[in-house]
């Protein structure tokens, strides 16, 4: 579903999905804009030539990266070129997350022991990409069937990679190279500690001492967004944040920059695909969390 915020939502309706694809030519399009999920993401890149855009980062993908994503996270995959691009991707619910999870053991501690589009990628040495796919391989396997059983040991084979996967972020050392456009990085970051604020072309240019053309073309350019959508999708999303801390609608409106009431409900609704007062009416789950790991949010 596109949306006129710049950006598509990709729903994911079952509880746990796992894939392993190759293309050629899927995503070879340097105007796609960033995509966002509600449900956790692990993508492991093995083949091609490719970037990976992550909020306010974008990584050269080598084989064996490991990417996490968290529900609602921006982000997007670009193919420079023809190459052979092969992935394996897990997309797993909140609720199903925590099922899977113990009080002991939290499966959601690799995913929230990083802030938005920082340290959410490690390297899988060529052992651990052997083991990861094998994994991977029965999972599938099991989703598709309909045996007797294979429901059950789907969930087993999931826990196993989430927590093979939350081991090697524990143990991770690996620091990406972030060669996103330092104006463009600077950008996302001057407009999110700015939300509440009005926002103009004038007070960029102020801010960077580049012309609003030129962070305009370079920022549409990184992103596949312009500048006004991004600045309306992390309103949204602030604002959200504020309906689920117990604000009403009209306080989220004025805390998250919406200067016009009936333009925040108009613009919520594109993006969440709900208004604001149902949203708010809505409560997330009750799970298992690990105090160590949400100290440091």
């Amino acid at each position: 579903m596109m949306l006129d915020t710049g950006h598509i939502f990709s729903p994911i309706k079952e509880e746990l999905i796992c894939f392993h694809n190759t293309s050629t030519t899927e995503l070879i399009d340097p105007t796609l804009p960033y995509h966002r999920h509600d449900a956790y993401e692990v993508y492991l890149f093995l083949r091609g030539n490719a970037l990976m855009y992550l909020e306010q980062s974008c990584y050269k993908l080598v084989p064996g990266d490991l990417i996490l994503i968290r529900p609602g996270e921006l982000h997007r995959c670009i193919c420079l070129d023809t190459q052979t691009y092969e992935r394996i991707g897990l997309n797993i619910k909140e609720t199903a997350l925590n099922k899977l999870s113990s009080r002991r053991s939290s499966l959601f501690s690799c995913f929230e022991a990083h802030a938005f589009g920082e340290n959410n990628l490690t390297r899988l040495t060529q052992e651990q990409i052997i083991y990861y796919t094998g994994l991977a391989a029965q999972l599938i396997a099991c989703l598709r069937s309909e045996e007797y059983g294979q429901d059950i040991l789907a969930e087993a084979y999931a826990t196993q990679l989430l927590v093979f996967i939350n081991t090697l972020y524990r143990s991770s050392t690996h620091s990406p190279y972030n060669i996103m456009p330092d104006l463009v990085s600077s950008t996302m970051s001057y407009i999110k500690s700015h939300l509440a604020e009005d926002i103009t072309s004038g007070h960029l240019e102020q801010e960077f001492h580049y012309s609003s053309k030129y962070i305009s073309r370079l920022f549409r350019e990184h992103t596949g967004l312009t500048i006004r959508s991004y600045i309306i999708d992390q309103r949204v999303s602030l604002a959200k944040s504020y309906l689920a801390a117990g604000k009403s609608v009209a306080e989220a409106c004025e805390l998250s920059g919406f200067s016009d009431y009936a333009n925040f409900i108009r613009s919520f609704k594109k993006s969440a695909g709900i208004s604001p007062g149902k949203y708010k009416a809505m409560r997330p789950p009750v799970r298992y969390r690990n105090d160590a790991v949400y100290g440091k949010l």
